[in-house]
């Protein structure tokens, strides 16, 4: 049996630009059959998904898969999908969520050993002048890493 590495798919690029990253956990993921070969061709978004504990259970809402184009069933492309975690993660995931301004943010999915993994993240959310002052901290950044650049040739 060959073994696969990790084969990272999707990720949600805009997460890390409205939320800070407290900490992050992997969670496997309960999908269907047709929902896997989506994946696995890169026909899904992470864009405005968010996961949430209820009842013990950690689920992830929002996530679209497109439907395969040669699955025979309907599947809800943004139905809610059920998370694989420990007792003693989601446990700890509820206690830190019931926090004011923390929420629970998928970051990335990519495949662990052929099996579908989602990176949530412990977010808390920016403000606008965070987004700014972090925008213009890159800015600033490759600024001065063109100047070393140019720097260094002889003319």
């Amino acid at each position: 049996m060959s073994r696969r590495g990790d084969n990272l798919l999707i990720t949600n690029r805009k997460a890390r630009h409205n939320y800070f990253i407290l900490e992050s956990w992997e969670a496997g993921i309960v999908l269907e059959g047709s929902e896997v070969k989506s994946l696995r061709e890169g026909h899904a978004n992470l864009q405005d998904s968010y996961a949430r504990i209820e009842d013990g259970e950690a689920w992830l809402f929002g996530m679209h898969v497109a439907p395969y184009a040669f699955s025979r069933g309907e599947l809800d492309p943004v139905r809610r999908r059920k998370l694989l975690l420990h007792q003693k993660e989601i446990s700890e995931l509820w206690h830190r969520t019931q926090e004011k301004g923390l929420t629970l943010v998928p970051l990335r999915v990519y495949f662990k050993d052929g099996r579908a993994k989602v990176e949530i993240g412990l977010a808390k959310g920016k403000r606008n002048y965070d987004k700014r002052q972090v925008l213009a901290e890159r800015d600033a950044k490759r600024e001065t890493e063109r100047a070393l650049k140019g720097q260094g040739r002889p003319d």
